[in-house]
């Protein structure tokens, strides 16, 4: 079978439903009747001589056929996706970068790690946050040209994705400066009883965090468990209260007097990840700051805006 006899067509409306794994939604997204969908995918099915689906009670199941017609639809389709993204704006003379950073990343890393391009008037950024698990779908369909991510994405045959270690940071407590300039407190054995604001639940410190404290015995008094760490630098900023997290949080607060570090751990760290998949067309803009300097270990020299993180 040559490759050029393959109806493309066909392949999309079957790569629809296997992700959907039935006909109704595709058809009403795709404005066909049901009948003439299955009909286009029976005749994919006949092409290659191998049946794709299989029913079990109202749903489609993908045969063994399926599931590697699926693998390589979803590259084709994906490149396609990767195809439009990078034409998009090229027609002006730019090249658009999509970045993804995970909802507990902080906004001034992912700021600090961009910069190089913020001048560029030849680059557009599209700049997404999600749960990691989105984002590296997204990732994956060639949506997205590199997610960034505080946690390692460990290597899976079924997902081609290549996580590179960008840098890491120490976790402080911070502190307004009216209170606690000149002071220090050594963590986490000076913590019992203190009200803290810290990372919540999803946030990759969190445990880091909860197994240091058990480890040692102390008890803080939590005021205030933020995933975001945005919402995280402004209660940091105006509750008054001791906060753990990175010092790029709060970078602005701590370089004008607002807050001070009181405390670090060197038992606590932060790292960040650059999480890519296999691309056709190499990107050099993007292998530029893959390659550069690790962002989390150098002090950048940005303006004070007083709402960032």
């Amino acid at each position: 079978m040559l490759v050029e006899r393959l109806n493309f067509h066909h392949l999309h409306y079957f790569w629809r439903v296997a992700k959907a794994g039935h006909l109704t939604q595709v058809a009403n997204e795709l404005h066909v009747s049901q009948s003439a969908l299955s009909s286009q995918i029976r005749q994919l099915e006949d092409h290659l001589g191998a049946a794709l689906f299989e029913r079990t009670g109202r749903r489609l199941v993908l045969t063994q056929s399926g599931e590697m017609v699926l693998s390589y639809a979803e590259n084709i389709f994906g490149l396609g996706q990767e195809l439009l993204g990078r034409l998009k704006g090229s027609g002006e003379g730019s090249t658009r970068l999509r970045v993804g950073s995970v909802a507990t990343l902080s906004r001034n890393y992912q700021e600090n790690w961009i910069r190089p391009l913020l001048a560029d008037p030849g680059v557009t950024l599209t700049l997404e946050s999600g749960m990691l698990d989105d984002l590296l779908r997204r990732l994956l369909q060639h949506q997205l040209d590199v997610v960034l991510a505080n946690e390692a994405v460990p290597a899976h045959p079924d997902r081609p994705l290549h996580c590179r270690f960008l840098g890491s940071q120490n976790i402080s407590l911070v502190g307004p400066a009216a209170v606690w300039r000149g002071r220090s407190l050594r963590m986490p054995e000076d913590l019992g009883g203190l009200e803290l604001a810290v990372p919540g639940p999803r946030h990759a410190l969190r445990g880091q965090f909860d197994a240091l404290c058990m480890t040692a015995g102390v008890a803080p008094r939590l005021r205030a468990e933020v995933d975001d760490m945005a919402m995280l630098r402004l209660v940091a900023r105006d509750s008054g209260w001791l906060t753990v997290l990175p010092e790029v949080v709060v970078q602005d607060e701590l370089r004008t007097g607002v807050l001070v570090s009181v405390g670090r751990s060197t038992k606590l760290q932060e790292n960040f990840y650059a999480i890519t998949t296999l691309h056709r067309h190499r990107m050099e803009l993007l292998e530029r700051l893959l390659a550069q300097q690790p962002a989390a270990r150098r002090r950048p020299r940005i303006a004070s805006r007083a709402d960032r993180s």
